[in-house]
């Protein structure tokens, strides 16, 4: 029987250049979507738990396996309420985006003492000025953003330290969401006020790092016969004689994960208060216990357990949307532990 050939595409994708480690472990949102309902917070946080499968029955409609049982993997997020610490305004000149102020709650946590040098106490009128500046320039500000935390200590991520990002208010009039900025601001906001069962959304968080890769495994190439010349992981050609410089095309060794990564039109199966309800006997491989509330989403996600995964409002919602969620039937709790 002679040697049989084996042809397979390239494993990375050049769209994905230039491979560098992400800058932080918290994802960056550079888009948010228009919504029609609102005024509402459009992204929210958790942390990764880990995978479990359940059995939904499917209601798609036109699936062939509509009204039956399917089994599906599923994500646990751990989705403590975040904390809304502060706001900002931002009105728009020839260079895009530029705060006009930030109003910050009075007084903030003390876990915030580990992530920024707390603001001094500001005092109620002064907090009533800027209140005043804003509504007077109501016309000239494009968008409010708040600034949320996470609450760490309601998990069981071991750290304490919060941590803080950027989310747009949308839906609404601005004078709307002025209002609702005010009513939330220095409170807790939970997942099942941003988001609902049965919801799509996109999901950002920073991949799995894998260190420095040689180009078989970040790429995917061919090893070479144990005959060949010099290396057998190694590309058999780094490009024409005549060229000064090798081309980005090449794969090339480099870094492989960490990387940014956003996952478009996860569906939310489930949304609940008691984590209880979905941890598996003796937890969350790498993880631990699901103390309260939680999200629960269709497929995988990037990254490994405990680390922070934002979701957003869908960017590219599916032209078809299904109002109701999928009934479960049953969601395993069998011990990832082998025990």
């Amino acid at each position: 029987m002679g040697h049989r050939k084996i042809n397979a595409p390239k494993r990375g994708s050049l769209a994905y250049l230039p491979r560098g480690r992400a800058s932080r472990s918290i994802g960056r949102i550079r888009y948010w979507p228009e919504v029609k309902e609102g005024p509402v917070l459009l992204g929210f946080a958790g942390y990764k738990a880990g995978m479990t499968y359940a059995i939904v029955v499917n209601n798609e409609p036109g699936s062939p396996n509509f009204g039956k049982e399917v089994v599906q993997p599923v994500t646990v997020i751990d989705a403590p309420p975040i904390y809304i610490a502060a706001f900002r305004a931002y009105i728009r000149d020839e260079s895009g985006l530029k705060t006009l102020t930030e109003i910050w709650a009075n007084p903030l946590p003390k876990d915030f003492e580990r992530l920024i040098t707390i603001p001094k106490k500001v005092s109620d009128e002064m907090i009533e000025e800027k209140l005043k500046r804003i509504e007077d320039s109501l016309n000239n500000i494009v968008e409010f953003r708040v600034l949320a935390a996470t609450q760490p200590r309601l998990t069981s991520v071991p750290k304490k330290k919060p941590d803080l990002m950027e989310i747009k208010v949308g839906g609404g009039t601005l004078k709307e969401q002025f209002e609702y900025i005010k009513r939330i601001l220095g409170k807790i906001v939970s997942v099942n006020e941003v988001f609902k069962e049965g919801q799509f959304v996109d999901v950002v968080a920073i991949s799995k790092g894998k260190g420095f890769q040689g180009p078989v495994k970040r790429w995917g190439v061919r090893i070479l016969q144990h005959k060949s010349r010099k290396t057998k992981r190694g590309v058999g050609t780094l490009g024409a004689w005549g060229l000064k410089r090798v081309i980005y095309t090449v794969p090339r060794a480099g870094q492989m994960g960490y990387h940014q990564r956003i996952e478009y039109n996860k569906r939310i199966i489930k949304i609940g208060n008691d984590g209880k309800e979905i941890t598996p006997e003796g937890g969350f491989l790498h993880y631990g216990l699901v103390k309260g509330s939680y999200v629960m989403l269709s497929g995988s996600v990037p990254g490994p357990s405990k680390r922070l995964i934002r979701l957003r409002y869908p960017a590219r919602p599916p032209k078809r949307i299904i109002e109701t969620p999928p009934q479960i039937t049953f969601i395993s709790l069998e011990s990832q532990q082998g025990v």
